[in-house]
């Protein structure tokens, strides 16, 4: 039998997994849709349709790394699947970190009132870029996440070990020499520029505080900046969050089954559902066809309950008059 903290994470694991494959491919379909009826994809649906689908493929990897780690440790830990593993769960990471930038960035340049003309240039040409961008962040998390299959090592083994003494699986680990660049570069980067982006926006969100329309409400641009700054804010949070447990499991602060381990855990796991909930909370569209859907699952019983006392009372008049 399975020990409690094995059952409890592989539960938490499965329920995040489908929560994150459900509403990201909410993202991706909404979108998809539109596109269908020939409605323009604007840079920010190009970028939630790019992350949608990062976050859906993170998610399943993960689901079956962490469950033939829990389930078979000796064959997860030999040097050709932990080397895949590592790779394939490195580069949807590193990418949802850069797609994050592109999409901070893309806000920013759409809200941030720009006087350099170079700036002001960019800002014109955002809907040309982002597809650039967002190519080179793929090849940004291939470059820094393929090579950790060859700068995995061991401990070298004890030889002197007593019969009685029971041995432990040697667990790969990630050569210090790559992982510091690598970290840099595709983790510590990205979260310094989605700070800065946020920042700028939070900014403008000061400086613009009072515009209002006509009518003394807040202007729609005023409320672009707020639900920018609110969707931006909330992925640097979840972005911190998920870097700090990466590392704290990382450099094994905790020990396995400990209360701070599971917290780790959970975060790991929680990241790919929150992310997607924030940004279809921080797009009109998204938000509206989630609500109209919600509608739509509880109205679906509602007629059939009002049809059926309506057919009811109508029986027992007909059964009155005869």
């Amino acid at each position: 039998m399975l020990p409690t903290f094995i059952l409890a994470s592989m539960t938490i694991l499965g329920v995040s997994t489908i929560v994150g494959v459900f509403t990201n491919s909410l993202i991706i379909v909404v979108n998809v849709i539109d596109k269908l009826k020939g409605k323009p994809l604007s840079p920010s649906d190009l970028i939630l349709i790019t992350m949608g689908a990062s976050n859906v493929l993170f998610q399943l990897i993960m689901l079956a790394n962490d469950f033939l780690s829990f389930l078979d440790s000796e064959l997860y830990f030999s040097d050709e699947i932990y080397a895949l593993f590592t790779v394939i769960l490195n580069l949807p990471i590193y990418s949802s970190f850069w797609f994050t930038v592109c999409l901070s960035f893309n806000y920013c340049l759409q809200i941030v009132i720009f006087t350099n003309p170079f700036l002001i240039r960019i800002k014109f040409a955002v809907s040309r870029l982002i597809p650039q961008l967002l190519l080179a962040s793929v090849f940004i998390a291939m470059a820094t996440g393929v090579p950790a299959a060859w700068n995995l090592y061991r401990d070298p083994e004890n030889v002197n070990i007593s019969i009685n003494q029971s041995v432990e699986i040697s667990v790969p680990k990630q050569n210090i020499a790559y992982l510091l660049p690598c970290n840099v570069m595709s983790c510590s980067l990205p979260l310094i520029l989605v700070a800065i982006a946020n920042g700028m926006i939070i900014k403008s969100l000061v400086n613009h505080n009072s515009d209002r329309n006509t009518n003394g409400d807040t202007s729609p641009r005023a409320q672009g900046r707020v639900r920018a700054a609110r969707t931006i804010s909330c992925l640097l949070i979840l972005y911190i969050c998920f870097y700090v447990s990466e590392i704290l499991m990382f450099v094994d602060a905790f020990s396995p089954s400990s209360p701070g381990f599971c917290i780790c855990l959970i975060v790991i796991y929680s990241y790919s559902p929150a992310q997607s909930i924030v940004l279809i909370f921080g797009s009109p569209k998204l938000k509206q066809f989630s609500s109209d859907l919600i509608r739509g699952v509880h109205g679906f019983k509602g007629p059939k309950q009002r049809t059926s006392s309506v057919m009811f009372i109508g029986l027992i008049q007909k059964k009155n008059i005869h």
